[in-house]
């Protein structure tokens, strides 16, 4: 039995190999043009899991003919850095490249990170990192500065299936499509209709076969992500010799969201929720609150940004807006959760199909610009309280009248910004 996990046996060592990763690797891209001119550069891959970013650093090392060191950020301290930078200086006298592959790089803190810079700078080591994390908050300006981003994206559906149809002709493992059973490995004759797992006649061979629709099950319920897709066939299979979608539902278990709370993630999927609410797409909308709602987003974090949606993108085109929107915070704190998603659900329909009106948004963006350049500006004296004799006399407050809608035909600005308009005129 091979003790080499499934995803391992099917990494790629070269880029033709790689799977849906076209916006970099092709004639004209950045992977495939840095290997071409054969000089190495330090790169920072950024994706989720299970999208090559590991494969593609050891394909690059190997491009460049480079000593490979591999840490991860996780368990490395100051001591493997260290074996690392003197590895690379024995390597530099034998005239060898040193490429120096970061997993989790955004795990490393600042001082760890700044102990690398004097070597990426003096050329000793190529770094190549990888994280999942956005590089902009994750990784220090200078290393920054000095390597290439290179984003790494999700697999499609497409891509995974062919991941998957790959494996299954390297492994011998026969794909059965419609009642036939297609050879997946090289050379191998179709099996006789009929032949497959029990109550369909007899095995020709005892080949391990997976149907079509199991197949595309988990490419389905990988998420973008080629390990986790290679795991649950390895598990699959390792449940039963014929697999079907009932055997992959039991080796892939319940799919927690790819979600972090504090990740892009999070922050990507709130930004989509409240756009498509702004751009009135009801569908996307409640699209993006199930996801939220499924990956254990805390219901009150969606509920007090619909609070500020209402007030900031509905305003005056529906006074109600607001308050349906602060019943819908106060119901969730209440209620809780399963039931509070009809509650967000209910809520998050209604702003999306309300007209939109974001007059006293822009009015209050501008008027706190407008503070912000201008915090020493003197209040008009006739609009100053009055509470001594003195003051009075000295004019603060003059022809103030307390009276309802009483006005005086007077800039009530101050006086350098007494021409500025906040408000947007009424017609």
């Amino acid at each position: 039995m091979d003790r080499v996990p499934l995803a391992e046996r099917m990494r790629p060592t070269k880029l033709s190999e790689v799977v849906g990763q076209d916006e970099i690797i092709g004639d004209g891209k950045i992977l495939t043009e840095i290997v071409k001119k054969g000089e190495p550069v330090n790169l920072i891959f950024w994706g989720p899991p299970g999208t090559g970013k590991t494969t593609l650093a050891r394909i690059l090392a190997k491009e460049f003919k480079a000593d490979f060191v591999e840490i991860s950020a996780v368990t490395a301290g100051k001591k493997d850095v260290e074996e690392v930078v003197a590895r690379a200086k024995l390597n530099w006298n034998l005239q060898t490249r040193t490429v120096l592959f970061v997993d989790e790089i955004h795990r490393f803190n600042k001082a760890q990170q700044d102990a690398f810079l004097p070597h990426v700078e003096s050329g000793l080591i190529t770094l190549i990192g990888a994280t999942t994390e956005n590089p902009s908050f994750e990784v220090i300006s200078p290393l920054l500065s000095r390597s290439r981003v290179v984003v790494v994206s999700p697999l499609s559906k497409d891509a995974i299936l062919k991941v998957l149809k790959r494996t299954c002709k390297k492994e011998g493992i026969i794909i059965e499509l419609e009642g036939i059973r297609s050879a997946a490995a090289r050379g191998r004759a179709p099996a006789a209709r009929g032949d497959g797992p029990a109550g369909r006649g007899p095995r020709v061979n005892n080949n391990p076969s997976i149907t079509g629709d199991a197949l595309d099950l988990i490419a389905e319920l990988s998420g973008g992500d080629a390990r986790s897709a290679l795991g649950d066939l390895e598990l699959a299979l390792s449940l039963s010799n014929n697999v079907d979608e009932k055997i992959v539902e039991e080796a892939a278990g319940k799919k927690m969201p790819g979600y972090d709370k504090k990740g892009d993630k999070h922050y990507d999927t709130i930004s989509a929720f409240i756009k498509s609410m702004r751009g009135s797409d009801t569908d996307a909308a409640l699209y993006y609150l199930a996801r939220m709602v499924e990956a254990g987003e805390d219901p009150k974090f969606i509920a007090r940004r619909m609070v500020i949606f209402a007030s900031e993108d509905i305003g005056l085109a529906g006074n109600g807006a607001l308050g349906l929107a602060t019943a819908c915070f106060q119901a969730v704190e209440r209620v809780g959760m399963p039931e509070s998603g009809l509650i967000l659900a209910h809520t998050c329909v209604a702003l999306s199909k309300s007209k939109k009106n974001r007059d006293s948004a822009d009015a209050w963006y501008k008027a706190l610009e407008l503070a912000r350049k201008t915090p020493g500006e003197s209040v008009p004296i006739w609009l100053r309280n009055a509470p001594t004799k003195l003051m009075k006399d000295l004019g603060y407050g003059k022809g103030q009248k307390w009276e309802s809608g009483f006005h005086l035909d007077k800039n009530y600005l101050p006086e350098s910004i007494k021409d500025q308009k906040i408000w947007k005129a009424d017609d």
